[in-house]
């Protein structure tokens, strides 16, 4: 019996949520059930807000240092959760992972070098390239039945070609993929031969639905130069605490990573992002567990539901994290008409799959991080729009 109630719905209304707040302005309606940016709708675990709620009642919020706490709680969790066992000196906290990718790849590329990434894949991923003013090459994954595979002999093509770097999703954001031993052993094959830099973000790594199991790249290798980047942020909905880590096991990488965000003055070091991830890596495991669980159910009410009422549109097997890619190409509509079609007919904000790039022409995501009771509506307004259309 869960003593966690998922289905209770939290009014958001006054608390400045981008997911809410910015409906009219990114979607043109401010009554869209919204299913695109990746937060939960539901409460951190209870430890998070009674650490902050503590912190908030000290009437000092000045410049902090990272605690010892910090370091030993991210250690701790990594190995119970994952089997990852992590040197404190190898951690470098950093204020959330977009400004990560960009950091990274201005340290250790140069300018007009080519990065790899491989879409459809988190948006970021592109302008981090391209922003830093190298050059990006695309990996397309191949979908394979209800799942990305990667395609390895045009990725060893380009990294022979002289590509310095691969921004790798692991687990995939969209698509959900959970990469197995065997297709993370060819990359790192790979990277071996040809001297590339792996940056993988983990990100998602808690969020694995049952029957699979994340391999931090990290463990299958230490002779391949390698950053990953972790975060309690997604794992318990704490993302806008701003508050990320890179594991960087090369010291010189950690250096030049770190002397880039020295030269931006900026730090992650607020006392409240701080207070929040230490209770979540210690206190929250349990509230993960339940979450999993119910995502894992909303997920397969999601999949039979459309399998039943609209198996035109198609759910993509969920391996990971609560981003479902739903495969809309038997539609028939293109990106504008079905944005067009999942906004202004159906009443629901999600993220057009061209966002993630070319190859995600044709597709949407859904967050279903939400009580399922909104999910269950959001599924139904589509269903009804549809057949109104017909």
């Amino acid at each position: 019996m869960s003593k966690i109630d998922f289905d209770k719905p939290i009014d958001r209304s006054g608390t400045y949520s981008l997911k809410y707040d910015a409906r009219q302005r990114l979607f043109g309606r401010d009554d869209a059930i919204p299913l695109w940016v990746a937060d939960m709708d539901f409460a951190a675990p209870e430890a998070v807000t009674k650490a902050l709620t503590a912190r908030a009642q000290h009437p000092l919020y000045g410049y902090s240092e990272y605690p010892e706490a910090l370091y030993q709680s991210t250690q701790e969790w990594f190995l119970r959760r994952h089997q990852w066992h992590i040197e404190a000196e190898h951690i470098l906290i950093c204020p959330g992972v977009v400004p990560s990718l960009h950091a990274t790849i201005m340290a250790l590329t140069e300018k007009h070098d080519q990065v790899i990434a491989q879409p459809p894949v988190y948006f970021p991923f592109f302008s981090a390239v391209t922003e830093t003013q190298r050059e990006l090459v695309l990996n397309p994954l191949q979908l394979v039945d209800d799942y990305y595979q990667i395609n390895f002999a045009e990725l060893a093509e380009q990294a022979a070609a002289g590509a310095k770097m691969l921004l790798l999703c692991s687990p995939h954001n969209p698509g959900g993929r959970v990469w197995s031993e065997s297709e993370l052993q060819q990359l790192l094959d790979i990277a071996r031969q040809y001297q590339l830099i792996i940056v993988s973000d983990e990100i998602h790594a808690d969020l694995v639905l049952s029957g699979q199991k994340h391999i931090p790249l990290a463990t299958l290798a230490d002779d391949v130069p390698m950053v990953t980047a972790v975060s309690a942020s997604k794992t318990f909905n704490i993302a806008g605490l701003g508050m990320s880590m890179l594991i960087v096991p090369d010291n010189q990488h950690k250096k030049a990573i770190e002397s880039v965000f020295n030269s931006w003055h900026v730090s992650a070091a607020n006392p409240f992002s701080i207070e929040a991830t230490v209770a979540a890596y210690r206190h929250g495991e349990q509230w993960l567990d339940e979450l999993l669980l119910y995502l894992q159910q909303t997920y397969h009410w999601v999949q039979q539901f459309f399998a039943e009422q609209l198996p035109k549109i198609r759910i993509l097997d969920l391996q990971s994290t609560y981003l479902l890619w739903l495969d809309c190409r038997e539609l028939m509509l293109n990106d504008k008409q079905l944005r067009t079609f999942f906004v202004q007919q159906a009443g629901v904000a999600m993220n057009p799959g061209v966002m993630f790039g070319d190859a995600g022409s044709g597709f949407m995501r859904m967050n279903i991080a939400a009580p399922r009771a909104m999910i269950e509506q959001a599924c139904q307004q589509i269903v009804s729009a549809w057949e109104n259309m017909q």
